[in-house]
């Protein structure tokens, strides 16, 4: 392929032209050696086929006769079954390669810090904001400190949790979690507003705050349930907590009984974050080594 046409390619960010050019590069690694290939990948990332299926949307059979070498895929094919392994497409001005994705696992050691701390704070804030509301005495100075710690955790929690599914994708549990970070620098500062100054009162708005979490909760939770087969159906177990304690906290009336499920549902993501690290731990050589191979 001449250097005019790597430029032209580059300029137009055609989607079909990428593919049919990555699978030119893809191709020059026969089959069975692919399918070997694909196979360490997905060991290596601690996933049995049955879960790969549910990531890349392929059947069970045809991973199987990838693997094993009897077929050769499509590009599509190959696309699909990359992106659930958490590889990248990347172009570049001359060539056309493929990259693991970036995992960044400092920001999921970050979630799992600031969850636990979240998880602990989070008690303090709820048994301030009950004595707050019934017209108790509270220091305003330790409640505002909790709520930017409360903010601060969750936050780089939810955080996390956004790396981990880019990791082990899944576009509805990413696009929760990314309403919910907004929602939480959206309402903890206007906490902190309602405690600096004298403009407005928590108690007029408070209801709306619980109502609005329950439904980010609740759609956190929905996002879960799409992973179905991954860690042996836990995620949808986490996810049916999200539902129930969200739907709880929306109804308002609920929002006190949903705390319990509530709790575990939190509990659940702190562990599916240890369950994820984990899993990228057992991370080896191969796909980076398929991943030389492929830019050789």
């Amino acid at each position: 392929m001449s250097g005019q046409n790597r430029a032209y390619f580059a300029l137009s960010h055609n989607p079909i032209r990428e593919i049919a050019m990555v699978n030119q590069k893809l191709f020059e690694m026969k089959q069975p050696e692919l399918g070997k290939r694909i196979s360490e990948m997905r060991k290596a990332k601690g996933l049995t086929q049955e879960e790969l299926v549910e990531l890349c949307n392929l059947n069970v059979r045809t991973i199987q006769r990838i693997e094993a070498g009897e077929v050769t895929p499509r590009s599509y094919t190959v696309k699909a079954l990359f992106e659930a392994l958490g590889i990248e497409w990347n172009q570049s001005e001359n060539d056309v390669s493929i990259k693991r994705g970036n995992e960044k696992p400092f920001w999921l050691y970050a979630g799992l810090t600031s969850g636990l701390i979240y998880f602990m704070l989070s008690y303090f804030e709820i048994s301030m904001e009950v004595e707050w509301l019934a017209g108790m005495e509270v220091n305003t100075a330790s409640f505002i400190s909790i709520k930017m710690g409360v903010f601060l955790t969750f936050s780089l929690f939810l955080i996390g949790l956004i790396k981990l599914s880019y990791i082990f994708p899944n576009r509805t549990f990413r696009l929760a979690l990314y309403a919910m970070l907004a929602a939480n620098a959206l309402w903890y500062s206007i906490d902190l507003i309602a405690l600096g100054t004298s403009r407005f009162a928590i108690e007029d708005y408070y209801y709306v705050k619980v109502s609005s979490f329950g439904l980010f909760y609740g759609l956190m939770g929905l996002g879960l349930l799409t992973y179905k087969n991954l860690w042996s159906n836990i995620t949808q177990v986490i996810g049916a907590l999200g539902v129930v304690s969200g739907i709880l906290m929306f109804s308002v009336i609920g929002a006190g009984i949903g705390l319990v499920p509530l709790t575990m549902f939190e509990l659940g993501l702190i562990i599916f974050l240890v369950w994820g690290i984990n899993k990228i731990g057992r991370r080896s050589s191969p796909d980076s080594t398929f991943t030389a191979e492929l830019q050789s």
